[in-house]
């Protein structure tokens, strides 16, 4: 469904990404993890246009996406949950799902404003409230919502465990198994290793703008060289 290839690109003269090959099936849960700083959201803008490379190409079931503007990204079906929830805190909780319809399954708003406020019951109390007296778990819970509006093919999800709660972080992650079994690929893009590789079907490991390592989950938990930089084993 989605081929990077050979994706070069940074911010002017620096360079943060240096030759990134990835690629995710349909209906898969890839896991791409790596510390803070090692250019995991330059990968996520680049799939999404807010970022043009340098060099390389990512396609989106064989269409070109390098170049094409971010509206028209999530017309084709990508959707992007950025790290740090980015809700609109100014406006309500319903303002900011309708929102996420804007570009795409406009036609089907209320059916979807419907299966989010089922999969979210949390949002459904709180629907005039406004976005920023949300607790953080709840922005996250909004922001993933919003993020569905558009019916994606495709879901990334920038670190959508920081900051949460252990409880949190544990429903966090039964969420994505659960959108994924609705026939929506996810790219989980995490620091959390363990949570993650526990959803993942394959996994990359990205240090200082390069891959370093991939495979499945469990060969992945399997490593010796991930057990020890990152688990501490």
């Amino acid at each position: 469904m989605l081929e990077i290839t050979g994706i070069h690109a940074g911010y002017g003269q620096m360079a943060v990404l240096r030759g990134i090959d990835m690629r995710i099936g349909p209906g898969e849960i890839v896991a791409l993890l790596g510390s803070n700083g090692v250019g995991k959201t330059t990968l996520n803008n680049v799939i999404s246009g807010f970022i043009v490379p340098s060099a390389g190409e990512v396609r989106f079931d064989g269409e070109r996406l390098t170049g094409r503007r971010p509206r028209e990204i999530v017309a084709m079906g990508i959707a992007q949950v950025p790290e740090g929830r980015k809700v609109f805190p100014n406006l309500t909780v319903a303002e900011n799902l309708e929102l996420g319809a804007f570009r795409r399954a406009g036609a089907r708003k209320r059916q979807n404003f419907d299966r989010i406020c089922a999969i979210f019951p949390r949002l459904s109390e709180r629907l005039e409230q406004l976005a920023g007296t949300l607790s953080g778990g709840e922005q996250q819970m909004l922001a993933i919502g919003r993020g569905l509006m558009s019916e994606p093919r495709l879901l990334i999800l920038d670190e959508p465990s920081l900051g949460l709660s252990p409880l949190l972080v544990e429903e966090m992650f039964a969420l994505v198994t659960r959108i994924n079994a609705e026939g929506v690929a996810v790219l989980l893009v995490e620091q959390n290793v363990m949570q993650s590789l526990g959803v993942a079907g394959r996994a990359y490991v990205l240090e200082q703008g390069q891959l370093v390592m991939q495979g499945t989950a469990a060969e992945m938990l399997a490593d010796p060289k991930l057990r020890q930089a990152y688990l501490g084993l």
